[in-house]
């Protein structure tokens, strides 16, 4: 725990440190509505459980996480996130189409080799790695609110994914899924209902 909290204040250190890298990003900020991307700061402090203002937040995770920095970048849009973000780019193993609408408060919790590519999703949406959203000739998905998906889950073409529904690591999601349930398997379907237990956890989780 102490070791834990000496590297994060190294690394809020440094992000104050270097701070002036930021100033065309925060100026962005600035100008445009600041709702979405606050909301995705406050969701994901309260994961990693650090401590910081709204704007101390935007620098430190500008700074300090390259896959915060790709969704910043298309929160702002094409054409300022193509003048700003070269010299700080993305990472370069997590995509999100510029096309994508996508609600508040994602959580980003190491999206390694994930591509993005849905028609809307929803508010409160996490992801890890492994994750695609995908385009066929019948559309793309969309995703509802308060989804979560775990590794390795495979969404592609027009296939809804109702509110507040859990899908497990491993999934081809390749029919529409329900609102509050846990779904999981190759191909995937509904385990069972979401339980206040289930509500608990995934909160303390995300």
């Amino acid at each position: 725990m102490v070791k834990q909290q000496i590297r994060d204040y190294w690394r809020l250190f440094c992000s104050l440190l270097f701070s002036f890298l930021y100033a065309p990003h925060l100026l962005i900020v600035i100008i445009m509505d600041k709702k979405m991307i606050f909301s995705d700061i406050l969701r994901m402090r309260t994961h990693e459980h650090i401590k910081l203002g709204k704007w101390t937040g935007l620098i430190f995770f500008l700074h300090t996480n390259s896959y915060f920095r790709t969704l910043f970048y298309h929160r702002i849009g094409a054409i300022p996130a193509t003048l700003i973000g070269w010299y700080r780019p993305g990472n370069r193993y997590f995509t999100i189409s510029f096309t994508t609408k996508i609600g508040a408060g994602m959580l980003l919790s190491h999206p390694y080799a994930t591509i993005l590519n849905a028609e809307s999703i929803g508010e409160n949406f996490s992801c890890i790695h492994c994750t695609t959203l995908g385009a066929k000739s019948n559309g793309r998905p969309v995703i509802g609110d308060n989804v979560s998906l775990g590794a390795s889950v495979t969404i592609v073409g027009h296939v809804r994914i109702g509110n507040n529904v859990t899908i497990g690591a491993g999934s081809v999601v390749v029919k529409d899924i329900p609102d509050n349930c846990i779904a999981v398997g190759n191909p995937c379907k509904v385990l069972r209902p979401i339980t206040e237990e289930d509500r608990i956890l995934l909160k303390d989780n995300n």
